[in-house]
């Protein structure tokens, strides 16, 4: 199989270009390709692809094989290899993916290779059910109280296509993320597991973010996780609406206009191409 690895703010996976590759069990693919000692090493699979209601189609599955609605480091990093692949030649595209047909604005650089893009990442879904969460009757779920092992938290959770929890921290960089991620993203809360954003104010303009995404473990980026943060931040008027996100592997610009959709941009970077025997 042919791939290329590639990388948003350090969000990597394996992308195969299924224009022209045929990929059968995709997930135990993710699974064979993603392990950092016996495999390519990538935080998934993304598999770029023909689509009949779009430019180009991405499916997307996580370094344990489940398959994701979405992923905004991973939607950039699509856009970039069309680009530059010659599947697509404007600078502006559409994408199908598990959350929906998303807009992105592609910028050439000087050799017209794409190393910026800009996602319309839709509006977030706010409600219990949209998320999807169990529980409470309250249906927006906003600073609502959650007991994990010996720490309480105050929750705020929003869809991008796919679930985010965000919780606020006083210093990020020393928190035990591995521990209460793990047990959060597995919470009965969550009928489909979440992603789960640990989260410290700077300023009312910028932040700084860690992940711990469903399926992979904490990872450097995750840009539906970020625009999630950027949501959470104006609901619990904690931040603006334009924010600077600091990540572990990059940092992305996010834009939430009244009522409106989440703009992301931020970097897509190409490593290298191979061909793996499966």
């Amino acid at each position: 199989m042919k791939f290329t690895k590639m990388h948003g703010a350090g969000n990597d996976y394996v992308y195969v270009n299924c224009f022209e590759e045929k990929v059968e069990n995709p997930a135990d693919i993710a699974i064979k390709v993603s392990n950092r000692n016996f495999g390519i090493g990538s935080d998934g699979l993304i598999l770029i692809m023909p689509s009949d209601k779009a430019d180009v189609r991405m499916r997307m599955f996580n370094s344990d094989g489940s398959e994701s609605e979405m992923c905004g480091n991973g939607i950039r990093c699509v856009a970039k290899y069309a680009y530059d692949h010659g599947i697509v030649k404007k600078d502006e595209i559409t994408a199908e993916t598990g959350a929906g047909i998303l807009t992105l604005k592609l910028f050439p650089n000087k050799e017209n290779k794409i190393d910026r893009v800009r996602v319309n990442m839709g509006p977030p879904r706010l409600s219990r059910e949209e998320i999807p969460m169990n529980g409470s009757a309250i249906d927006k779920v906003v600073a609502e109280p959650l007991t994990v092992l010996d720490k309480s938290f105050n929750i705020t959770c929003v869809s991008m296509g796919n679930p985010h929890c965000i919780i606020y921290v006083d210093d990020v960089d020393n928190f035990p993320v591995a521990t209460y991620g793990s047990l959060i993203e597995n919470h009965q809360l969550f009928p489909r597991r979440t992603n789960v954003e640990f989260v410290q104010i700077i300023s009312r303009s910028e932040v700084k973010q860690r992940t711990w995404e469903r399926g992979a473990g904490e990872t450097l980026a995750c840009g539906t996780g970020a625009s999630a943060v950027c949501v959470a931040g104006v609901l619990n008027n904690l931040t603006d609406r334009k924010i600077l996100n600091h990540l572990a592997g990059g940092d992305l610009e996010l834009e939430w206009p009244e009522n409106g959709s989440v703009f992301m941009t931020g970097p897509a970077t190409e490593v290298f191409s191979g061909v793996i025997a499966l």
